[in-house]
């Protein structure tokens, strides 16, 4: 227990000793004031005033922020806190505290969050800093920062303690900011394209939408089972039966499959759907959704992803099979044929099931010899029918789908598709999932009979698409781990020390 440690042992006694002077270490109902950033802006032209301009003690300010650094220089001394917003050096000085300056040197550490007062100054080094006239403690940290030149640098603690993640590292701050930025321009964008935002249900009688492996939850009023959402799609199409013509959701999904960079159990995605168009428009769509993000978010073009240039304006578009052939190496006549593709990926040492049908061995070599290749944003078009039970099957070839996913730096960002809109062929889908699950796929979609009874009433010719956020996100500000995009990201539980008696 952290509470055992002997320097938070000693935080906790001298904030009882404040106590005893009838100092609160917890005060509240404090007036923030300015930001440090405010503050720098607002007498930023200090520095370029004379000796005698710049003694003008009647610009006071208030500023509240954590005390990153201490320097005591006798009966004065400098810190330097910290709020979202930067980092501001203030000068205290017995001579204007009194008593409260002892108190500082007795009581206060690295780490307390503090409130001052005063006026502008500049140092004999040229830093802007403020001469502090009040100064007390807001709130007393008990458990004492990391060591400052070392920082928090452990991953496994960074990510189980986000909070001090953020205390420490301002780049992570950084990272989340910009996330949000992210996804309000995600939200402005579609509601400039006058798509309407909805919600729909987390908890599902049928897990649906998605190829995947569900979380189970049980709800006791109803005695039933319930599924957290894999996916909304078939919630979102159902509004488009009901008359919505461009509906998108802003949505948290639950998947119970494995965890790695690319991959987190609980994930955020935006799926929208567009009566009336098909899935070429959703690709003009996309790559306007790119250009849009970039303008907004003042991004360049060209950014560096894992260590690789990627051009976020020049988007490409391939076929599937051809991508199998141009970019993954296998041979045409291999690709396009079952038994040999089958003894070509064993031969690869792809491990495979004993009986896999064409569609699905065109993507075991997807997976294998293109996806991390495709650096540059890429549209993956003509997907095999096998793979795709929610899309339109192309009108001259049935074997495909009216279906693209866009791939940026070997990730899989996007999914969409012309969507399939025929209830019968929708029913019969829907049976060779069931017959593929029974037969032991976990991630075959299940029988959704009120969703075909939806299509039974008529669904519009509709394309509809899913981004996932936090891929984007890790796209745009640089961070290779999922991780480092989810604030509390899944982990591993903590291994716990046991004892045992003699």
């Amino acid at each position: 227990m952290f509470l055992d440690d002997i320097y938070v042992k000693q935080r906790i006694q001298k904030a009882q000793n404040l106590r005893e002077l009838g100092i609160n270490p917890y005060a509240n109902a404090v007036q923030k004031g300015q930001s440090t950033k405010e503050f720098l802006e607002a007498f930023k032209d200090l520095k370029e005033k004379s000796e005698e301009e710049r003694k003008d003690t009647s610009k006071t300010s208030q500023v509240i922020g954590r005390i990153k650094f201490i320097r005591l220089m006798g009966k004065a001394a400098f810190i330097k806190i910290e709020d979202y917003t930067g980092i501001l050096q203030i000068y205290l000085s017995s001579n204007e505290l009194s008593e409260g300056f002892t108190h500082f040197k007795k009581y206060i550490e690295v780490g307390d969050i503090v409130v001052a007062k005063g006026f502008p100054f500049v140092t004999k080094t040229g830093e802007l800093s403020m001469h502090a006239l009040e100064f007390s403690l807001l709130t007393k940290a008990i458990s004492p920062l990391p060591e400052k030149y070392h920082g928090l640098v452990d991953i496994e603690m960074r990510y189980r303690q986000r909070y001090l993640d953020l205390i420490m590292n301002k780049e992570v701050r950084d990272s989340f900011a910009l996330r949000s930025q992210i996804v309000s321009n995600v939200r402005r964008f579609f509601e400039e394209k006058e798509f309407l935002e909805v919600e729909t249900p987390m908890m599902h009688p049928i897990p649906g939408g998605a190829n995947a492996k569900p979380f189970v939850t049980y709800h006791n009023a109803l005695n039933v089972e319930r599924y957290l959402r894999i996916a909304p799609e078939l919630y979102l199409k159902r509004l488009i039966v009901g008359g919505f013509e461009a509906v998108f959701e802003i949505n948290r999904n639950f998947r119970n499959e494995g965890m790695d960079h690319s991959h987190n159990p609980e994930f955020t995605m935006i799926e929208f759907y567009w009566a009336h168009k098909n899935y070429k428009d959703l690709m003009k769509l996309t790559e306007e959704l790119f250009a849009y993000l970039l303008e907004k978010l003042n991004l360049p073009t060209k950014i560096i992803f894992n260590e690789k240039e990627i051009d976020l304006g020049n988007f490409k578009q391939i076929s599937y099979v051809d991508s199998l052939v141009q970019i993954g190496g296998v041979p045409q006549e291999v690709a396009m044929n079952e038994d040999k593709l089958y003894e070509y990926l064993l031969s690869k040492g792809v491990k495979l099931e004993s009986k896999m049908e064409l569609g699905k061995l065109q993507s075991e070599a997807f997976d294998a010899f293109v996806e991390d290749k495709l650096i540059n944003p890429t549209f993956i078009t003509d997907f095999p029918i096998a793979i795709s039970p929610l899309a339109r099957a192309n009108d001259d070839n049935p074997e495909i789908a009216d279906r693209f996913e866009l791939f940026i730096g070997g990730s899989e960002i996007a999914n969409g598709f012309s969507e399939l809109n025929d209830p019968l062929d929708q029913l019969e889908r829907f049976k060779a999932q069931v017959a593929a699950k029974e037969a032991g796929d976990e991630e075959a979609q299940y029988m959704d009979e009120d969703y075909v009874m939806a299509l039974s009433y008529g669904m519009p010719p509709t394309a509809g698409e899913g981004i996932g956020i936090d891929r984007l996100v890790m796209l745009l500000t640089g961070n290779v781990s999922i991780k480092d995009v989810i604030l509390f990201p899944a982990l591993k539980p903590q291994k716990k020390e046991t004892t045992t008696k003699e």
